[in-house]
């Protein structure tokens, strides 16, 4: 019984730093690194006949060359919207609309854009360790909660060991993350 409390605070302590991880690549994707990636459009939001929608819910996004970035929008009403929202989410992008669709051409990073993405993608990567650290915080509290309702020392010593090799793993694939998305980002 005791060994399963551990395993379960141990489970439980996994899962979220497993979302932490999750979260900061979905979020990195976000970061155009030169190159035409709809997901830049993920965090862009276009008012919706009265309700706030990413682009990505109410367009479809293609990319036919690695420059290039075409909005279909389902509803042709929405171009201008879309337009508007894009401009607003200053991502550096320049929409063209031709009245069928909306047309982006993914102009190069310049030295400076790409420093300060790499600065937003170690932000994120700050915010994905700080959630993986109060995973094992929280862990670790709730270990010494049950120590006090009888879980012997031993088996709350080894959960703590566990949760902090947990922690530096996860942190080392945040760390492998970052590192990628950085080489991405200032390759020219």
């Amino acid at each position: 019984m005791d060994i399963e409390k551990q395993k379960e605070v141990i489970a439980t302590a996994r899962e979220k730093m497993h979302k932490a991880i999750l979260f900061l690549e979905e979020e990195l994707k976000t970061y155009r690194a030169g190159k035409a990636n709809p997901a830049v459009f993920n965090n862009v939001i276009v008012d919706y006949y009265g309700s706030p929608t990413p682009v990505p819910q109410v367009a479809s996004i293609t990319t036919p060359d690695a420059k290039t970035m075409i909005i279909q929008p389902w509803d042709k009403k929405m171009i201008p919207a879309i337009e508007k929202a894009i401009m607003a989410a200053n991502i550096g992008f320049t929409p063209q609309n031709n009245g069928e669709n909306i047309r982006i051409n993914v102009p190069p990073l310049t030295e400076e854009r790409r420093k300060e993405l790499v600065k937003r993608s170690r932000t994120e990567g700050e915010n994905a360790r700080i959630s993986v650290r109060n995973a094992r915080r929280d862990g670790v509290e709730l270990l010494k909660k049950y120590q006090k309702e009888g879980l012997p020392e031993d088996v709350v010593k080894d959960g703590e060991i566990t949760l902090q090799k947990e922690t530096d793993n996860f942190n080392k694939k945040i760390d492998e993350i970052l590192t990628a998305k950085e080489r991405e980002i200032m390759t020219v």
